[in-house]
C-alpha cells in the first residue's frame, strides 16, 4: 500500500531524511520512533502530501504523492485519517458534531451521516457523550472524538502523529487499545511516538528513525535509542 523509495528531504543542506526505503502492507500496525528531530513529522507529512521530497519517491496505492495535483488533493487525502496530538476539534461543535462534519464536507446524505455518526461513537465509547462540547471532555474523550473524526470517512490509512502527548497514562492506553482496535477492523495504522513505554508493549511492527536515517525495521520491535 504505501512505499518510500528511496525518500530524502533537505533544508538549507540539512538531512531530515536521508535515502528512507519503507514498505507498509494494508491493514499492518507500524510505529515510527525516534527522538525529536529524527524525522518523523516529516515522514507523515510527506505522506499527506504537505511537503515533496527532495528525491525518490513516495507511493500510495502505486500513486506517486508528489505527483497528485492541487485540486486533486482533498480527494486524496480521504483515504487518510490524520490524528494529531493537540485534538483540533472544533470548540463549538459538539462530539457527534465534530465526527459528522468530516462528512458533511464530503457532501454525504444527512441519513448516513446521522448512522455513521453515531456508529463511530459506538465504537470510540462516547455515545453516552454525544452532546457534550470539547470543553466539556476530558483530554482522553476529546483525543477519542479526535479519532472518531479521522475515521468519518472509512480512511484506508489512519495516521496518529504523537496521539498521546497530552494525556495522563490512564487515557493514553485507552487512546492505544482504541487505535488496536480500528486496525483490526482493516484500516493500516500508522503511529508516530517517542512513547517507550506504549511502544514497547503493542508487541507490533517499529521502524525507527536517528537523525533522518532508518535505523531498524523489527516485527514485534522495541523503542531502542
Amino acid at each position: 500500500m504505501i512505499v518510500f523509495d528511496k525518500v530524502s528531504k533537505t533544508y538549507n543542506g540539512c538531512h531530515v531524511l536521508d535515502n528512507i526505503d519503507l514498505k507498509i502492507a494494508p491493514q499492518e500496525f507500524v510505529s515510527i520512533v525516534g527522538r525529536s528531530g529524527a524525522g518523523k513529522s516529516t515522514l507523515v507529512k510527506m505522506l499527506i502530501g504537505e511537503l515533496k521530497p527532495t528525491k525518490g519517491k513516495v507511493l500510495v496505492d502505486n500513486i506517486d504523492v508528489s505527483n497528485i495535483k492541487s485540486n486533486l488533493m482533498p480527494f486524496y487525502r480521504r483515504k487518510i485519517g490524520i490524528v494529531f496530538q493537540d485534538f483540533k476539534l472544533l470548540n463549538f461543535r459538539t462530539a457527534y458534531e465534530n465526527i459528522a462534519f468530516a462528512m458533511e464536507v464530503a457532501d454525504l446524505p444527512y441519513k448516513k451521516i446521522k448512522e455513521d455518526a453515531m456508529k463511530i461513537l459506538r465504537i470510540i465509547g462516547l455515545e453516552d457523550r454525544k452532546d457534550n462540547f470539547p470543553a466539556q471532555l476530558s483530554g482522553g474523550e476529546k483525543q477519542r472524538v479526535a479519532i472518531g473524526r479521522a475515521i468519518a470517512l472509512k480512511p484506508e490509512i489512519l495516521i496518529a502523529d504523537e496521539p498521546t502527548g497530552n494525556l495522563d497514562p490512564i487515557h493514553t492506553w485507552d487512546i492505544v487499545n482504541l487505535l488496536i482496535k480500528i486496525n483490526e477492523l482493516g484500516t493500516t495504522v500508522i503511529l508516530a511516538s517517542h512513547d517507550k513505554e506504549v511502544i514497547n508493549s503493542l508487541g507490533k511492527r517499529v521502524v525507527s528513525l536517528e537523525k533522518g536515517k532508518l535505523v531498524r525495521d523489527e516485527e514485534e520491535g522495541k523503542f531502542i535509542v
